[in-house]
């Protein structure tokens, strides 16, 4: 699957738009579709994809297609249709092709949409990323990916002109089972710091200062470095990935342990406490914005004294 191979690409957002770029410039034809006119319009712009209309026409004219969708369930209406409609990405790909779901999708899902497009000889591969809207402009991020490795290996050179670490997870939804166990170890070390950084505030210690030790010493994580100098301490809550969207990898976390039998006390309390902070944030929040809910319980707000 090398340039200049037609490539489906099948979400426009924060993370698909410089994704689709970056293919682009590697050489691909890259043939895109968003609900939202703009992003089409800006990717047209910017990336020269071409547009061709629908969902059935670029199953037809292209050998693979990405899908970087907010979930599961969009990613299976966009692969299969409305029923009897004809016009999902099936109803144009031909045997042999292969969709490619790169959105944080659950990996049960995965698997039974990967087992209808069998019967119509489609293959497929999970391949969600890490790296935020940062990672996606550099094409650095982390692709976790699970499927057959004659499909994957016919994936790896879109793959690596997306990001900069590929690993190779498992089967088909391995992929996805991975990203959202991820992102729950994210999650909990985003709590777990927010905790810490407001109880150091309330017993007389400067937060950044806080952060700067706890990212010298053996309580650093991801959100310590990365997120709350730049997000939370800067009052900007803007890193790019939802409140919503972190709910909903939390909760696929927690239904990958159920399924194994797996105990998971700590996951469930997680998946509770984010969830009370999405109901009293309201939608459309950024995840960094969950500390706001911490404050509140708090009764002190980061960066003031």
């Amino acid at each position: 699957m090398a340039p200049p191979a037609r490539v489906g690409f099948v979400g426009l957002g924060k993370m698909g738009s410089p994704m689709a770029r970056h293919l682009s410039r590697a050489g691909y034809r890259i043939l895109a579709h968003d609900i939202d006119p703009e992003a089409l319009r800006r990717a047209r712009e910017i990336s020269g994809v071409e547009a061709p209309g629908s969902l059935r026409t670029i199953g037809e004219l292209c050998e693979a297609v990405i899908t970087m969708l907010p979930d599961g369930n969009a990613v299976r209406a966009a692969a299969m249709g409305r029923e009897g409609s004809g016009d999902g990405l099936i109803a144009g790909l031909a045997r042999g092709s292969i969709l490619v779901d790169m959105s944080s999708s659950s990996p049960v899902g995965t698997r039974d949409l990967g087992a209808r497009l069998a019967e119509r000889g489609v293959e497929m591969i999970d391949a969600p990323v890490s790296g935020g809207v940062r990672k996606a402009e550099d094409a650095t991020l982390s692709i976790m990916v699970g499927g057959a490795d004659r499909t994957v290996e016919r994936c790896r050179p879109m793959l690596e002109a997306m990001g900069k670490q590929i690993f190779l997870a498992g089967s088909l939804g391995s992929g996805h089972a991975m990203k959202a166990l991820n992102n729950y170890v994210s999650a909990a070390g985003l709590v777990a710091a927010a905790e810490a950084v407001l109880a150091a505030g309330r017993f007389g210690l400067d937060e950044g200062k806080v952060v700067d030790m706890l990212n010298a010493s053996t309580g650093m994580n991801n959100s310590t470095l990365n997120k709350f100098h730049r997000f939370i301490l800067s009052r900007t809550f803007d890193s790019g990935f939802s409140l919503d969207l972190m709910v909903k990898d939390l909760k696929t976390a927690l239904e990958v342990a159920r399924s194994t039998g797996s105990p998971a006390p700590f996951a469930e309390a997680c998946v509770e406490a984010w969830s009370e902070a999405q109901a009293a944030l309201g939608p459309g929040q950024d995840h960094t914005a969950v500390v706001r809910y911490w404050e509140s319980l708090a009764g002190t707000e980061l960066g003031k004294k």
